[in-house]
């Protein structure tokens, strides 16, 4: 399935693609969210899937600028630093031993086509971070790694924008990586059935014309499993969460020299076989 949140007439809905329209669950007998679909577990999510196909509910044409991040409440969004080896390299720093967990505040999930923005008294070194995002489906409690991918939902484009003076400055990374409008999301959740391994997609990034990342998820140090895992053993993970699997080589500030965002730049992330961000900044 491919499945996307939307405003229409004001109100926020969800719903499955089917070629390039939305079957409308949310006035049919499914929850009325996309958190809340997922919340209800994998016998809901294949009735929903089921009435779709079978053309039950309405088909809504919908405007890329009334997408939202599918998922707009999460109760958490993990991160993941220095998680891909061609970003450890241009830092010249070594692989990490074990995965590098920090958090962006949710209030920082930003749409798929949405503006990014900030105020230039509080930073003035903005920078992009495409990512390969992981959408939790199930309550996960010290689960394996044999286990890990059976309590994943799907896959979303997460962009992990980031003030790096705050980041540097504060010697620890929350501020500066959760600003308003800093964590766009989308266009949608591709679930898991559709992409069986998720180490192996192309993942982009540019800005304007300038293409900044060009990578793969297969230069992850710590695969999806491993993250999911690791982290359940620390702390439940809980259906809609966002794990943010890293990002590869090629940000702004390890550029020399460095290229940070600025008013009217179009940021544009994708990753295979999901799709693909695109929002203007705006200051």
């Amino acid at each position: 399935m491919r499945l996307a949140s939307f405003i229409i007439n004001g109100t926020l809905k969800y719903g499955i693609q089917i070629g390039e329209k939305y079957a409308d669950l949310s006035e049919a007998d499914f929850p009325k969210t996309m958190r809340g679909l997922i919340e209800a577990g994998p016998e809901t999510w294949g009735a929903a899937d089921v009435a779709a196909r079978l053309g039950k509910y309405p088909l809504l044409s919908v405007a890329t600028n009334q997408l939202t991040a599918p998922v707009t409440n999460p109760s958490k969004i993990i991160a993941i630093g220095l998680n891909y080896r061609d970003h450890a390299l241009e830092q010249n720093v070594p692989l990490p031993p074990a995965p590098l967990i920090f958090a962006k505040f949710p209030s920082s999930i930003n749409g798929p086509y949405s503006q990014i923005s900030w105020s230039p008294d509080l930073t003035t070194e903005v920078d992009l971070e495409v990512e390969l995002g992981v959408v939790i489906g199930r309550r996960a409690r010290r689960v394996s790694e044999a286990d890990a991918l059976d309590y994943v939902f799907g896959y979303t484009v997460l962009n992990d924008v980031t003030a790096r003076d705050l980041q540097h400055g504060d010697k620890q990374w929350v501020r500066g990586k959760s600003l308003d409008t800093f964590c766009p999301t989308g266009p949608v959740i591709v679930t898991c059935d559709e992409i069986p391994d998720p180490q192996n997609l192309s993942i982009r990034s540019r800005v304007n014309d300038f293409v900044m990342q060009d990578s793969s998820t297969a230069q992850m140090v710590f695969g999806v499993r491993e993250l999911v895992s690791y982290c359940s053993q620390a702390f439940t993970l809980e259906p809609g969460d966002l794990i943010a699997t890293g990002t590869p080589n090629g940000v702004g500030v390890y550029r020399h020299p460095a290229m940070y965002l600025k008013d009217g730049d179009l940021v544009v992330t994708e990753v295979e076989g999901i799709g693909r961000l695109e929002n203007i900044v705006k200051l």
